[in-house]
């Protein structure tokens, strides 16, 4: 079974369990770990900022405000003028009624008012994990460390397989 070659970009994560350090064994919440998450390492923040260790491939961009055009501004604003004006408008016929109807109050029951549309929510902005690059010596490493791995696990599937030494001598005769 051939194992896809370990490509070196690594994607920045936070981790709910703090586990020690590859390199200085401190205790981190951040873990490098490859797209497919077939290797991974925690490292703390001061190694990733240490271009010996790891390169930060991607610097990190500035958020971009939505581009908002005149026409958008211009039909938002007309709109919120409109609602204002409703408003005010059902203001004056609420104080009316009230005046009026002081003495029906206490016999009607109120109406349940009706639920107002609700707007959407914002569209939250999707949010990329920061991307490394190991050094070449640390990736050397962890290539290493995977191939030893896969050899082990080879050989405890190969071990029982295998016949047994012989347990008679063979100078006895």
């Amino acid at each position: 079974m051939a194992t896809p070659a370990l490509q070196n970009i690594y994607y920045k994560r936070a981790v709910a369990t703090p586990r020690l350090c590859y390199m200085c064994n401190r205790e981190t919440s951040t873990v490098l770990a490859t797209l497919n998450t077939t290797d991974f390492l925690y490292t703390c923040d001061t190694h990733l900022t240490d271009y010996g260790f790891a390169t930060l491939l991607d610097p990190p961009a500035e958020p971009s405000k939505p581009a908002i055009s005149q026409a958008e501004i211009d039909k938002a604003k007309k709109e919120w003028e409109e609602r204002q004006e409703r408003k005010k408008a059902k203001e004056k016929e609420k104080e009316k009624e009230k005046s009026d109807d002081k003495k029906d109050d206490k016999d009607k029951e109120d109406k349940p008012k009706s639920p107002s549309p609700a707007s959407p929510p914002p569209a939250a902005p999707t949010r990329t994990h920061q991307r490394y690059s190991l050094h070449r010596d640390v990736f050397a490493m962890r290539v290493a460390e995977q191939k030893r791995r896969r050899q082990t696990k080879a050989v405890k599937e190969v071990a029982p397989r295998l016949p047994g030494a012989p347990r008679s001598s063979l100078g006895n005769a």
